[in-house]
């Protein structure tokens, strides 16, 4: 199987905060993964195919309006229809919280994990336009 790898970078913006303080909701994280899903299946199989479930979700730091999102996922395994995924969420930008500078940021020295998750896609047979040795 190619180890086919998708990344997508996003700025989080006020839109996007859901709770007191520019809390982002985690729903923000899982639409991410579902671009990066359907990025994977159109390179894998040329079709968009679609989410069923996810396996396994952890939430394991806050996201804030301002923070830079990086989402990667990868393919783990292949069925007939089946594909199942890993996906990762990293902060690698956030607001520096400078008074009277509200559009001052840093890059972080490390992107910090804020979201994982593995989930199952599928791709009906009729609509696979790829063949895979």
């Amino acid at each position: 199987m190619e180890k086919a790898e998708s990344i997508i970078r996003v700025r989080i913006s006020a839109h996007d905060a859901h709770y007191g303080g520019g809390l982002v909701d985690g729903a923000k994280m899982l639409n991410l993964f579902g671009d990066v899903a359907t990025e994977l299946l159109i390179r894998y199989d040329g079709d968009e195919g679609l989410f069923v479930a996810y396996d396994k979700v952890e939430f394991l730091k806050p996201v804030y309006a301002g923070d830079y999102i990086e989402a990667v996922g990868r393919i783990l395994s292949v069925g007939r229809t089946s594909r199942k995924m890993e996906f990762e969420a990293r902060k690698v930008i956030s607001p520096a919280g400078i008074p009277g500078q509200p559009s001052a940021a840093d890059v972080l020295p490390e992107p910090v994990v804020v979201c994982r998750a593995t989930g199952t896609c599928v791709v009906p047979a009729h609509c696979q336009r790829k063949t895979h040795a």
